[in-house]
């Protein structure tokens, strides 16, 4: 029996020339989501698209990030829903990258995370982060404003306004948190919202962001 092998970046990339008529080397967007068989392995194929400045490698089966130590162009970065369990492989993106869509992994641990040194939305509703020593990493993000966190067990261990005035007292720039406004008073104090009571069996919040568009 033939052994089914994994589709590479080098034939996602191939693809999409293919379907789009365009040189990848020259874009400043590619998706190689939805790949079928899925993408197991980022590698230096995507080297080859060194004016990208938003990258979409959602919906395959890829655990680590690597192979994106080239695109200094790169301002946004989609990774959701595969299987990666850490940040590490981003730092080389530190100084450009502004989006970060990584929902649906297996992130437990935030380390690596502060090299983003000017990452402004981070969107990894439905990871793994239990504690608030993990989540207090992004203090050292001063540039954030946008986070979606929604489906984390440290998320789900407390009720929805205890959670936003946690958060918004942890990241005083913080602008946005689960696709809602944070509104606060001059002295930067958070009021909370009027925000609909968290229920398992309840569909997902519309306004938060799960995969880039």
């Amino acid at each position: 029996m033939a052994v089914v092998k994994a589709t590479t970046c080098k034939e996602a990339i191939r693809r999409w020339e293919e379907e789009n008529k365009q040189d990848p080397a020259i874009a400043k967007e590619v998706i190689l989501s939805f790949q079928w068989l899925p993408i197991e392995k980022m590698d230096n194929s995507l080297a080859c698209l060194s004016r990208c400045e938003k990258l979409s490698l959602s919906t395959n089966m890829i655990e680590k990030i690597t192979g994106i130590g080239t695109l200094k162009n790169l301002k946004i970065l989609s990774l959701s829903r595969n299987v990666v369990k850490s940040f590490s492989g981003l730092e080389p993106l530190g100084d450009t990258l502004e989006e970060l869509w990584i929902s649906y992994n297996y992130i437990e641990k935030m380390k690596g995370i502060s090299a983003m040194k000017n990452l402004r939305a981070l969107y990894m509703s439905n990871n793994l982060v239990r504690d608030w020593i993990e989540f207090s990493r992004l203090q050292e993000l001063i540039n954030i404003r946008d986070i979606s966190f929604v489906g984390n067990p440290l998320y789900d261990s407390l009720e929805v306004d205890q959670w936003r005035l946690e958060v918004a007292r942890r990241l005083p720039h913080l602008e946005k948190l689960d696709g809602e406004p944070i509104i606060r008073t001059e002295d930067n104090t958070c009021i909370n919202q009027p925000l609909l009571i968290k229920n398992d069996n309840s569909p997902p919040n519309s306004k938060i962001p799960e995969e880039m568009p």
